[in-house]
């Protein structure tokens, strides 16, 4: 993988090499193996290239064509190598020393702008076609690599990063107002439903799923790929599903394993990393090469607060994956010097703008730095899982059958559920009630507190937030009873879910020189589940039940099969915040009387989130609302403050 930079000169005059070079300047605080720059007439393409694949040994990046005139430059990994070697007909043995990015040519060549529907993988790339004096360029369905660009009516430029863009003196340094009022007024995890925009106004960024062109002095993103209009799979047996799932996952899981380094991975005590920890390890074991799994556990000191279904210590579970899999080094990570706190600023070099997640930041960030000191060039997680992989909710399949008057299918389902969890059947009946009829009950009986308004009142006016993010389906309340299907949907069409683990995953990977990869969100793993029947994923009394069936031979059956107990990460992180509470407090404070803030939070807000959770804090708040707004509103206190050069 790499970071690449370019320009390109609307008005046709040639291209300041000084300007093509201080983009490049601005990432050597990246491990690079090679830099490489190509410049030709009023375009500048330049490349810090990363080296993970094999074939990405000494590659030449840009590359330049002379006979087709096509530049390209690319922060790509492809994984349906061979299903394009054989639609370009390359020879089989030109096929191994082929790069990524010289694929991604040859598919330009043959298919143009419709190349990205093609391909399969984690890419950014750009595309100089001389001869049509046209730039194209794409960025993966889920915006797994990031790319931000730059745009007036003579000049365009683009950046992995944001930073090398500030290095072009025609690029101002402003907020985006709007960006940072859905930062603030969005309950979840998300920054922004803006798409296309960033933090600051006059940078923008490519979507996940969208294709750019620049010709005749216009920019156009087209959205290449949606999950609208995918049919059913329709198969004879359980077993018949079980083989096509673990087929597609196998294909999915084989094809991120490709590196000259060593193959590390995340891995919980759950399905979801436990399915991709069991069969990478099984395929490395045939290579002769070990799985490395990285763990994290809460410091020694931590005394469980949690819930009984809840597991913050999920090293038991992940000894029995460890131990059952095989062929695996596994590492226990607890980080007892960090804390979401004390993270921050580290946090805002590596993300160029606010960030909401703080409750995984301190070990998140320490497993890369791990992985990256034992030379691993592949980190696989299951991020995507929930809504993949181990799909599958009970309670609410149970409500669609009752909807649908189901009734003895229903039945027998949550006898058997009830039996399996040791649950209560009548309260069973009572949760699938509420969710197939919420409407017919008493809404008293629903209401649940909701998320804290702290922006600024006079700011979410002036900025017209609330209107733009109902408009989105956003729930501005943050309690409203969701249906899960939808959800899904929203997962696979709503550009705006997928940002995030993006924006994260590259930035961090370029510090760090490895690649995080997750075969959950493939392509073809995706497709596949959303074709699967909703009753493969609820039978028999489990949840989950695809991939349960399908693991029978590759996770033990206490983690295959458990229904009663769920990890929980992060339950810790009050608790390692105790040395720096008084710090944290005073600069909330701070933060409560600074000009820049209250013009953009309700200080009235946060400060009964000071009186409730601030003084005498407890382990268990680590995810109250009042909790998450104070931090959420410090981090963007100092993000301004680097911003204002405070």
């Amino acid at each position: 993988m790499s970071a690449i930079v370019g320009i390109y000169n609307l008005n046709k005059e040639p291209v300041n090499n000084d300007l093509g070079k201080n983009l490049l300047k601005a990432l050597q605080k990246y491990p690079a193996d090679h830099v490489q720059y190509l410049i030709k007439d009023h375009i500048f393409m330049g490349c810090h290239a990363q080296w993970i694949t094999p074939e990405s040994i000494g590659e030449q990046l840009p590359f330049y064509d002379d006979e087709k005139q096509l530049a390209i430059t690319a922060d790509a990994i492809i994984d349906n190598r061979n299903e394009l070697f054989e639609r370009l007909q390359v020879k089989p043995n030109h096929r191994k020393s082929i790069p990524d990015s010289r694929l991604i040519l040859l598919a330009y060549e043959k298919w143009g702008e419709d190349t990205p529907k093609y391909l399969i993988g984690d890419f950014a790339f750009m595309i100089w076609d001389e001869r049509k004096n046209k730039l194209f360029g794409a960025r993966d369905f889920s915006g797994t690599r990031t790319l931000y660009y730059y745009k007036n009516d003579h000049k365009f430029a683009f950046s992995t990063i944001i930073e090398p863009l500030f290095s072009l003196p025609y690029v101002n340094k402003l907020l985006n107002e709007l960006w940072l009022s859905e930062f603030i007024a969005i309950p979840v995890t998300s920054d922004s439903i803006s798409v296309d925009q960033t933090v600051y106004k006059e940078i923008y960024q490519l979507p996940p799923s969208h294709s750019i062109k620049i010709k005749d002095g216009r920019v156009q993103l087209t959205r290449y790929t949606d999950f609208n209009n995918i049919g059913k799979t329709k198969l004879k047996s359980n077993e018949e599903y079980e083989e096509a799932f673990c087929e597609v996952f196998t294909e999915a899981v084989h094809s991120r394993l490709r590196t000259h380094k060593e193959v590390g991975a995340h891995l919980s005590g759950g399905l979801d990393s436990g399915s991709v920890v069991g069969f990478a390890a099984k395929h490395l074991n045939n290579e002769n090469k070990k799985l490395h799994t990285y763990s994290y556990v809460p410091v020694d000191e931590f005394v469980d607060w949690t819930h009984k279904s809840r597991i913050a210590n999920e090293r038991p579970y992940i000894e029995s994956t460890v131990k059952y899999v095989g062929n695996i080094n596994d590492s226990y990570l607890s980080f007892p010097e960090t804390n979401p706190y004390s993270e921050i600023d580290d946090w805002l070099d590596v993300m160029e703008i606010p960030y909401k997640f703080y409750e995984n930041s301190f070990w998140l960030k320490g497993i890369y730095e791990q992985a990256s000191n034992e030379k691993i060039g592949i980190l696989l997680n299951g991020q995507r899982g929930n809504w993949t992989i181990s799909w599958g909710h009970a309670f609410d399949y149970y409500a669609l059958l009752l909807k649908r008057f189901k009734l003895l299918r229903l039945l027998k389902e949550i006898q058997m559920f009830s039996e399996n969890l040791g649950a209560n059947r009548s309260r069973v009946f009572k949760v699938v009630g509420k969710k197939a009829f919420p409407n017919l009950l008493n809404t008293s009986s629903l209401e649940q507190e909701s998320f804290p308004r702290w922006i600024n009142p006079e700011f979410a006016k002036t900025t017209n937030v609330f209107n733009r993010l109902e408009e989105h389906g956003i729930d501005i309340t943050g309690n409203k009873i969701s249906d899960v299907f939808q959800i899904r949907n929203n997962q696979f069409n709503q550009v705006h879910i997928w940002g995030l683990n993006g924006t994260i995953g590259s930035k961090l990977s370029l510090r760090h020189s490895l690649l995080e990869r997750d075969p959950t969100n493939d392509l073809r793993v995706i497709k596949f589940c959303l074709s699967v029947p909703e009753d493969q994923y609820v039978q028999n009394g489990f949840n989950r039940s695809l991939v349960r069936r399908a693991t029978k031979n590759y996770l033990p059956d206490d983690i295959r099969l458990n229904q009663k107990f769920r990890g929980i990460q992060g339950a810790d992180g009050i608790q390692r915040m105790k040395s720096q509470w008084k710090d944290f407090i005073e600069e909330i404070k701070l933060m409560l009387t600074d000009t820049t803030m209250v013009q953009l939070l309700n200080i009235g807000v946060l400060q009964n989130a000071l009186e409730k959770i601030g003084y005498h804090p407890k382990p268990e708040n680590i995810y109250d609302f009042e909790f998450k707004i104070l931090m959420r509103s410090l981090i963007l206190f100092r993000f301004i403050k680097r911003f204002e050069g405070r």
